[in-house]
C-alpha cells in the first residue's frame, strides 16, 4: 500500500512538472510585426484601406483605428482577418486619419502602423450625359457642386460639351472664367488618377474629347474634379465623374 502511494505521488509531481514546463515554454508574449504598406482609396462617403499581409503563423487579424487629426486620439473602428477594410458611412469633405495594428491568438497586439495615412471622401457619379451645346444648349453643361446638368451658358456651369462639324471633333469647354481643364490621357478607370496635378492645364480652356481619356478640372471656386469619357457621339458625351468638395484639396481617389 505504501509503494502504491509513493508511485502515485511521483506520477502527480511528474505530471505537474511536465505541464508547468510545457506552459512556460509555450507562452507567447511577442506581438506580431507592425503592419506595413497601409494606403487608402477614396470613395463616395467611404474609404478603402489596403496593406501588406503579415506572415506570422499565429496571426489572428488586424484592428483598424481612425482619428480626425494626425496627432489626435485614434479609436478602434473595426477588426478583420483580411488585408483590407472598408470604412463606410463617412462625411464627404471631411479628412480622416488611419492606422492599423496586428494581433495574434494569444492577445498580443502590435504598435500602430507607421505610415501617415489620411483620406477625404468625395462624391462621384456614373453614366452622366451632356449634349451638343449647338443643338441642345440647355443640356450641354455640368455643375459639379450641384451634381447636375445645366445650360452651357448658366452661371454655375463648370464645363460643357460641343461638337465641331467643321473639324469633325468633339470638345469640352470650361464654362466659367477662372476654371482650368486638362487631358490627362487614357486610363483604364476613373480611379487611376490619384491627385490633381500642379501643371499641364489647357491655355485655351478647351480640350478634345477622346474615348477612355480622363480629364482633370480645377473649378473657378477652387475645387478639383475629374471626368472619364465612357461614350461619345456628335450628339452627346457620356462620362463618369468625381468631385472633391473640400476646397483646394487635390485628392481625387487614392491617398498615400
Amino acid at each position: 500500500m505504501k509503494h502504491i502511494n509513493i508511485l502515485y505521488f511521483i506520477l502527480i509531481v511528474s505530471s505537474l512538472v511536465v505541464l508547468t514546463g510545457c506552459c512556460y515554454e509555450g507562452a507567447d508574449n511577442e506581438p506580431p510585426a507592425v503592419p506595413r504598406g497601409l494606403r487608402s482609396i477614396t470613395g463616395d462617403t467611404e474609404v478603402m484601406l489596403i496593406w501588406y499581409e503579415n506572415t506570422e503563423p499565429d496571426l489572428a487579424g488586424y484592428r483598424i483605428y481612425r482619428s480626425l487629426a494626425p496627432e489626435g486620439y485614434y479609436y478602434e473602428i473595426g477588426e478583420t482577418n483580411l488585408d483590407y477594410f472598408l470604412d463606410f458611412g463617412l462625411e464627404n469633405g471631411q479628412t480622416y486619419f488611419y492606422a492599423i495594428t496586428a494581433f495574434d491568438w494569444d492577445g498580443n497586439e502590435s504598435e500602430l502602423s507607421y505610415e501617415l495615412v489620411y483620406d477625404t471622401p468625395r462624391p462621384e457619379g456614373y453614366n452622366e450625359k451632356l449634349f451638343d451645346c449647338y443643338y441642345y444648349p440647355d443640356y450641354a453643361g455640368w455643375n459639379f457642386s450641384g451634381y447636375s446638368v445645366v445650360a452651357f451658358d448658366h452661371p454655375s456651369c463648370d464645363f460643357y460639351y460641343g461638337y465641331d462639324e467643321v473639324n469633325e471633333a468633339s470638345y469640352f469647354f470650361i464654362g466659367r472664367t477662372g476654371g482650368l481643364i486638362q487631358d490627362f490621357g487614357y486610363t483604364e478607370s476613373l480611379d487611376e488618377i490619384t491627385y490633381a496635378p500642379d501643371g499641364g492645364w489647357s491655355p485655351t480652356g478647351i480640350v478634345e474629347v477622346i474615348l477612355g481619356h480622363t480629364y482633370i478640372i480645377w473649378t473657378w471656386d477652387n475645387h478639383f474634379a475629374k471626368i472619364r469619357v465612357i461614350g461619345i457621339s456628335p450628339d452627346q458625351a457620356v462620362f463618369d465623374w468625381a468631385y472633391q468638395i473640400d476646397p483646394g484639396n487635390p485628392e481625387l481617389v487614392p491617398g498615400q
